[in-house]
């Protein structure tokens, strides 16, 4: 599919291949795919007070609103890769994105928060169906090294839309109002999502004889599909639910389901993998304990990332009376600092391997710390964004180094064959680990939040120790996942 030819000096075997110029759209089309899918995970922060007063949504609700789609959007990556092996992954990325663009407009067009959720849901189990198509196409279209400066992009492009999105959600809510203005937040994915459809159609090519040939057509493992998706759901939802209800006897009930159908989801593919079938997740991966070890890393580091900003937006806004903007304008510290680290981590990590990711999880930890004795601290009415720029700059920064490269070290944990299979698990985990830690995030935030009275300081007050409690849970995570950075290899060849 990617045209390629020698360089200059065709002797030399360390001439990267050249890339035709299709490709490279080709690439703009994925990662602008990409860019919606990822913007969507945390444009939405800054916009859940307003949609909580417009909707009268419960608190539960704006854990959901977020944990839905992350859940949805991991569920459907493993699935939606194989169906693209077997159908091509040009019409899995269209259909995907458009599913995406019409859930977006009638996110915008809720009119009470179960609609919103569903909607929300919707749109993350279609992000889950067209992103897998990005990273085969990569594969696909990019040879050797040049393979690696592309998923350094893609790398790039998934810290810059995660940090960018709370600033463009300010900015959205400040120009068209807080009634109103959270729906912008939905549709700005429609003109991008309309254009990208049109370019997709044009730019993508369609699947080849030769890789038709090569696809896996083996049976989706749906029963393995409906075990881990019950799992996961049986888990969430009394941690997302359990705070408002007052932790009745179902929650406990439902942890413990979900405890049990996770077991029996790793028990089904072990039987499914020795009658001679290709299980959903391959239960030979974890027979590497570094893999293992990966995983647990990309699950809390993800936990960590996500539930941040819900944390900061809920607290500047509803308990410090900021406007949307003011909240998205905590976040460009963050945002910058992501850039900055993202531009740096392919060249660091060509120079010093595993360390990148240890250096951006310290940071990440430095920054998280820092960050929370500043909550707890400091007294609510003296509590301003300057406060905020050096921790939340420093944890960028960590982000951005580790954000691009960590896929490709937790892959190179296992046997090159095995890597396609490792890299579905590892996307999955990822999105997962954001659910969890922002049911997490928000079961401590608001099973924290005490207000001592009516008074706007007493309100700021409460709503400042509860975001003192919640980071300190992010805080940990991170603090988790810089020691399971350890388990990686300390180097990974990222041009083959």
């Amino acid at each position: 599919m990617a045209e390629t030819t020698r360089g200059d000096n065709p002797s030399s075997s360390s001439a990267a291949p050249v890339v035709s110029r299709r490709a490279w759209q080709a690439l703009i089309v994925l990662l602008a795919g990409m860019f919606m899918a990822l913007l969507d995970t945390t444009i939405v922060n800054v916009a859940l007070p307003t949609i909580r007063t417009t909707l009268d949504a419960s608190e539960g609700t704006l854990s959901w609103i977020i944990s839905g789609y992350a859940l949805a959007f991991g569920l459907a990556l493993i699935p939606a890769g194989r169906i693209g092996d077997r159908i091509g992954h040009k019409w899995v990325f269209f259909t995907g994105l458009a599913l995406f663009t019409i859930a977006s407009l009638f996110c915008g067009l809720a009119q009470d928060d179960v609609q919103l959720v569903i909607a929300r849901v919707v749109q993350g189990l279609a992000g889950g169906v067209f992103v897998p198509a990005v990273t085969a196409f990569i594969q696909l279209l990019f040879p050797g090294r040049v393979r690696g400066k592309a998923f350094a992009i893609m790398g790039a492009v998934i810290g810059v839309s995660s940090a960018l999105g709370p600033i463009i959600g300010g900015l959205l809510i400040q120009a068209f109002g807080e009634t109103d203005g959270w729906r912008l937040v939905f549709w700005v994915n429609l003109p991008i999502g309309i254009a990208t459809l049109v370019a997709a159609a044009i730019l993508l090519p369609k699947q080849s004889e030769e890789e038709a040939s090569h696809a896996d057509r083996s049976g989706l493992d749906w029963i393995g599909l409906v075990l881990v998706s019950a799992s996961l759901i049986a888990l969430l939802v009394p941690l997302i639910e359990g705070q408002d209800t007052g932790w009745p006897l179902w929650t406990i009930l439902s942890l413990i389901a979900g405890a049990l159908l996770m077991v029996a989801f790793g028990a089904w593919e072990v039987a499914y993998t020795k009658r001679g079938r290709s299980p959903l997740v391959p239960p030979r991966l974890f027979s590497h304990p570094a893999f293992t070890g990966g995983v647990i890393l990309a699950l809390v580091y993800f936990a960590a990332f996500t539930s941040i900003f819900f944390t900061i937006s809920i607290l500047w806004q509803s308990g410090l009376g900021h406007t949307a903007l003011e909240s998205g304008i905590v976040s460009i510290p963050f945002a910058i600092g992501s850039i900055v680290g993202s531009s740096q981590s392919n060249r660091l990590t060509q120079r010093l391997g595993r360390t990148v990711l240890i250096i951006g999880t310290l940071l990440v930890v430095i920054g998280l710390a820092w960050l929370w004795l500043v909550l707890l601290l400091t007294n609510a009415a003296d509590l301003t964004n300057w406060l905020l720029i050096a921790p939340l700059l420093i944890a960028g920064l960590g982000n951005g180094l580790f954000i691009a490269p960590n896929a490709q070290f937790i892959v190179a944990t296992v046997d090159p064959r095995e890597a396609g299979a490792a890299s579905g698990v590892i996307g999955a985990v990822q999105r997962i680990g954001s659910a969890v830690g922002i049911a997490v995030i928000g079961s401590v935030f608001f099973g924290s939040l005490v207000i001592g009275g009516k008074t706007a300081d007493a309100v700021a007050t409460g709503f400042t120790d509860a975001a003192a409690a919640a980071m300190v849970v992010s805080l940990g995570f991170a603090v988790l996942a810089f020691i399971l950075v350890f388990a990686l290899p300390r180097r990974t060849n990222t041009g083959h």
